[in-house]
């Protein structure tokens, strides 16, 4: 008789107010057995009221919403879900907004730009329980105790 292993998925909730951007996540996120898109968002408010709703285990999340900010929405879903893993992927390079995400309890930090490449590494990474940061974005960031 054969065993066969259930693959544990991932809930994720991908946070994105430009269509064609959401369009390319979800459709890498599908191309990962171990993630389950369950929900997306286009706005910071609609992003919070999903996480309370959808109880993602990991939240894709932009910087730059209509709204709330991304990192407001980082702020009160941490709140409410402790556990939660946070992605940011954004445009936002700057070191100061890189520490804040990372502040807020991020687990990795991607660049739009290197979505393509960084974005299958970062959630692989992320699953193995482990912290991501694209190029382009100071990685020492990583290593500081305060934000370990």
């Amino acid at each position: 008789m054969e065993t066969v292993e259930a693959t544990v998925q991932s809930r994720v909730l991908v946070v994105e107010d430009y269509k064609p951007f959401l369009d390319f996540v979800c459709s890498t996120l599908r191309q990962c057995p171990n993630l389950q898109v369950i929900g997306e968002a286009k706005d910071g408010y609609d992003a919070v009221i999903q996480a309370d709703a959808l109880r993602p285990d990991l939240l894709l999340l932009d910087i730059g919403l209509p709204g709330l900010n991304g990192m407001e929405v980082a702020h009160r879903v941490r709140h409410h879900s402790p556990k939660l893993k946070i992605i940011f992927l954004t445009q936002e390079s700057s070191e100061d907004i890189v520490r804040e995400a990372f502040g807020l309890g991020a687990v990795a930090y991607v660049l739009k730009g290197n979505a393509a490449r960084d974005l299958p590494v970062a959630l692989e990474t992320v699953l193995q329980g482990k912290k991501f940061a694209s190029r382009g974005v100071d990685r020492d960031i990583l290593s500081r105790p305060e934000l370990a």
